[in-house]
């Protein structure tokens, strides 16, 4: 796939200076750019790279002036933000890479299914009963759509996604290889023997519009009622949604975080990567929670930054962090005083 300098300033309303002729045909990092490819300019601790590097042409931002004399083989295209620019053109690439329609064989689909227009699914898919796939949907291969799901417009499942029965999945949502949707939650009664009676988990799970979700991430079907993924909602990798659990939008959750049962978590909340957090609890919007952090209770006021084990303000936890490594020196200072007042 190539474009000219000129038709990319286009795309991206911006400005040429150079070649507009000049074409690419690849991304590439600033500093092993190559001939014939595209890179950009946002940080400027990068700056140093632009003066030596290969690449064909450059966007930066309007407000850029080289304090060095440019390679003659660039070319740079001026626009309002680099980096956003970047998102936009990897965007248009991306859907231009995965534009497969058709029904590949084999793959079995139900009869009372409903298959929209230009839908591609991958071979050995399944596509149960009563199932909806709206227009522009593209399945990948080893995909298993459960009966009564729907999935909405524009919408892509990557290989070997497994949507459970009466999963509801929004407009231009992305899941990834091997995520799971809709298994059961983990529901148990302990009886007089000890033993666990299993409870039946009847409810669905419901994803909201232009929500991502990472490869082997699993999100519960609840007991009775929905677990709801929030419209805009971002899911990392390897995360696991208990049943129940409510995410409210344009929350972004990081790899191998793990959300108990019945949790509700706000709107524009931002969690790292391994954080724990118990059930039955509510999580404000705009919380910040650090990575590899415990939450065992409700936060309750908006926009809070918390970190730690049992996670509290992280200002109170970088300065309880600071006493916890000098406890040795403490100890040892300590122990001294004793010393010579045993002495005295």
């Amino acid at each position: 796939m190539e474009f000219n300098a000129g038709q990319i300033a286009e795309i991206l309303n911006g400005e040429v200076l150079g070649e507009a002729g000049v074409v690419v045909s690849e991304f590439a990092k600033i500093e092993n750019a190559s001939k014939g490819s595209i890179t950009f300019l946002s940080n400027p601790k990068y700056q140093d790279f632009l003066y030596t590097t290969q690449a064909s042409i450059a966007l930066v931002n309007t407000d850029f002036n080289p304090l060095k004399k440019l390679p003659k083989s660039l070319t740079l295209i001026k626009v309002t933000n680099a980096y956003e620019s970047l998102a936009k053109l990897l965007t248009i690439y991306n859907e231009m890479q995965s534009s497969k329609e058709g029904i590949e064989e084999p793959v079995f689909i139900h009869p009372t299914a409903k298959i929209g227009n230009q839908v591609y699914i991958g071979a050995f898919s399944y596509i149960g009963a009563n199932v909806v796939i709206e227009d522009n949907v593209k399945i990948h291969p080893q995909s298993h759509i459960g009966d009564q799901s729907t999935i909405g417009e524009f919408s892509q499942l990557f290989s070997g996604v497994k949507l459970y029965s009466n999963s509801r999945i929004g407009k231009a949502c992305i899941i990834h290889a091997g995520a799971v949707i809709g298994s059961d939650g983990f529901g148990f009664a302990p009886n007089k023997d000890n033993d666990y009676q299993k409870i039946p988990q009847i409810g669905n799970v419901v994803i909201e519009d232009y929500v991502e979700i990472g490869a082997n991430t699993t999100i519960d079907s609840a007991t009775i009622g929905s677990t709801i993924i929030s419209k805009g909602v971002k899911l990392d990798n390897l995360i696991q949604i208990a049943h129940n659990v409510e995410i409210g939008k344009n929350t972004v959750i990081a790899a191998q975080t793990g959300v108990a049962g019945s949790t509700k978590i706000g709107e524009n909340v931002m969690i790292g990567g391994q954080v724990g957090i118990a059930g039955h609890i509510k999580i404000a919007d705009g919380t910040k929670v650090a990575g590899d952090s415990g939450i065992p209770s409700s936060i309750t006021k908006k926009n809070t930054t918390v970190q730690g084990p049992l996670a509290f303000p992280i200002g109170d936890f970088r300065r309880s962090y600071i006493l916890f490594k000098n406890l040795p020196k403490l100890k040892e200072q300590v122990e001294a005083l004793v010393k010579q007042i045993n002495q005295d």
